[in-house]
């Protein structure tokens, strides 16, 4: 007997999730479903990503609701369309055996009219991002009264993606004595605080340690240059032949740069993030599910709800700037109690932030070493030799050619033919990796060499004690100025045409942003910024080591640019957090279809 049932689970229902694969209840389905299935109780559930939350909520709303009605019955907001296409299919199969069931799912990225479609012919289950939940709201297509369920999922990722208030508005919509169940995968004080504005005692539920990482997943991290980045990230990849992986960048720029470089070096590459189309996106979807796509290339929104089997590993190419997004990140990998590696590439400076990530997750980071070239080789050469041992042998086939072959093999011997299969791989990263440098840098040499440079050379070194590839900068535009720091960045980048990789750490204060960027690009900066306008007033950029903020000297500023305009897509910037635009000229928000 399917364990299901005796959670209280139906027969036709069990027997739907039994053809998916369903054999025995996760931990959080486990204590959750008994719970929701009285209906009784405002519920908060804490699990991490990839624990089977859905069926968590999704089988006890199929127990619960009335499918002989036509009007939605319950709500579940997530925070983007991939989460919700997702939710919205898998209640769908779970619910292949039952007549009459219902399930639209409402985004931003689609067709408004087709949504409205399926509203108007009738439904139980309504699946929605909050930006055109609202827009469907706002044009009175729908009607929330007789809803007895709201469940918000991944509630603290809507949080980070500024949807508190179209939260607020559409709960509105709703009735007061309906029953609300929040999931989550880390508890921060936002969400507790929705917990306490929406719920009255609810019932709180938490698999595993709040804030924790899946105890299924390794970490790792590797400490290298910043300029030695991609040759590092490629090293790695090229040691793992088998890998199936999520690479997570910190802005679409730095997404797309990455892909495109990947892709012309020979890998099976593609990028997700805010500015593809949903056909687009769906293209690449599906390209990676087949897993023709071996590394997925993707900004943290764009990956919320991705739900794909079997990821190997996670790789932080940059660090998230919020650490419980790192908890998200690895959660793509080790689903349904597999095993997975979420590795991280950090310069001597990032080392502070690995410390307070274990210190979340509460589980300890593996220093790794960035192979050398020749183990690199290795593990290709035996790679391929694994796939020669695993092929499958059409024998009907090839036996036609069979007598050619051996004929032009006449004349050599089983070593030799050996070798020469085995070489068509082996030479070729051979040569790429023949004389390969070190990558791996010592966080103690770093500093040794620091004491000793800073005695004999007098040279300008970074506050973490070794010598740095950047220059910190100030601009004067600040937080005061509605910038997130992934706002100030794109603005950075848009306006001077450097890379997203060229940039560091940004220190986003409330009326000036310091910033960092390779010393490379620092010229092509005050190029880029030396006619710019924002708002009507100047943009000031300087060099922030000698005249401004902790420098603390007074100096005279080597550097300033403080005239004329710059276009900046006509002041307005699209905003990935949510897919909308902010209208920077007149200082108030417009809003557009959101994730």
């Amino acid at each position: 007997m399917n364990p299901f049932i005796e959670l209280g689970i139906r027969h036709d229902i069990v027997n739907a999730i039994t053809e998916l694969g369903f054999e025995k209840p996760t931990p959080i389905q486990e204590q959750a479903v008994p719970v929701l299935l009285t209906g009784s109780n405002d519920f908060v559930g804490l699990a991490q990503t990839g624990t089977g939350k859905t069926a968590a909520f999704g089988l006890p709303l199929l127990e619960l609701l009335d499918f002989s009605q036509r009007h939605p019955q319950a709500l579940v907001l997530c925070p983007t369309r991939e989460l919700c296409l997702q939710i919205s299919k898998d209640i769908e199969k779970f619910a292949k055996n039952i007549p009459n069931v219902h399930v639209v799912a409402v985004y931003g990225g689609a067709s408004i009219s087709d949504q409205l479609r399926q509203i108007r012919r009738g439904v139980q289950i309504v699946v929605a991002t909050p930006g055109r939940m609202l827009d469907i709201i706002g044009r009175n297509a729908i009607d929330f009264s007789n809803v007895r369920y709201v469940v918000l999922d991944e509630a603290d990722e809507m949080l980070n993606m500024g949807f508190q208030e179209d939260i607020n508005n559409i709960l509105s919509t709703t009735p007061d004595e309906k029953k609300t169940w929040l999931f989550s995968a880390t508890m921060p004080a936002e969400v507790r605080r929705i917990a306490k504005n929406y719920m009255t005692d609810p019932f709180e539920l938490t698999v595993g340690t709040k804030n924790s990482g899946n105890a299924n997943i390794e970490h790792h991290y590797y400490v290298i240059r910043a300029r030695d980045k991609y040759a590092a990230f490629k090293r790695i990849v090229d040691s793992n032949p088998e890998i199936f992986g999520i690479v997570f960048c910190r802005t679409k720029v730095e997404t797309q740069e990455i892909a495109e470089s990947l892709i012309k070096d020979g890998y099976n590459a593609d990028s997700l993030h805010g500015d593809l189309s949903q056909q687009q996106r769906d293209k690449v979807m599906k390209r990676y599910r087949e897993r023709s796509l071996q590394l997925l290339i993707a900004t943290d929104v764009a990956a919320r709800g991705i739900d794909v089997n079997d990821v190997t590993h996670v790789i932080n190419y940059s660090l998230p700037d919020e650490i419980e997004n790192y908890t998200h990140r690895s959660g793509r990998t080790a689903r349904a109690g597999k095993t997975g590696i979420s590795l991280s590439l950090v310069n001597l400076k990032e080392l502070g932030k690995i410390r307070q990530i274990e210190k979340v997750i509460g589980k300890s980071f593996v220093k790794m070493e960035v192979p050398r070239g020749e183990a690199v080789v290795e593990s290709q050469l035996f790679a391929m030799i694994h796939k020669v041992q695993q092929v499958s042998v059409n024998d009907d086939h090839i036996d036609p050619y069979l007598p050619k072959i051996l004929e032009s093999f006449a004349d050599l011997s089983k070593e030799e033919i050996i070798k020469r299969f085995a070489s068509l791989e082996f030479n070729r990263f051979l040569e790429y990796y023949q004389n390969a440098p070190d990558l791996n840098v010592d966080a103690n040499e770093g500093r040794n060499s620091f004491d000793r440079e800073r005695k004999g050379k007098g040279e300008r070194f970074g506050r973490d004690g070794y010598k740095s590839d950047y220059t910190r900068l100030f601009i004067n535009l600040g937080s005061v100025d509605e910038f997130t720091r992934g706002d100030i960045l794109g603005y950075i980048c848009n306006t001077t045409h450097i890379s997203g990789k060229s940039i560091g750490k940004i220190d986003l204060k409330g009326v000036y942003t310091f910033f960092e960027v390779e010393n490379a690009s620092v010229d092509k900066v005050f190029s880029g910024f030396q006619n710019a306008e924002f708002n009507g007033r100047s943009v000031r950029v300087e060099n922030a080591g000698e005249g401004r903020g902790d420098s603390r000297g007074g100096e005279k500023r080597n550097r300033s640019f403080r005239n004329g305009s710059s276009d900046y897509n006509g002041g307005r910037r699209k905003r990935e957090n949510g897919g909308g635009f902010r209208d920077f000229s007149g200082g108030k928000r417009r809003e557009k279809s959101r994730w």
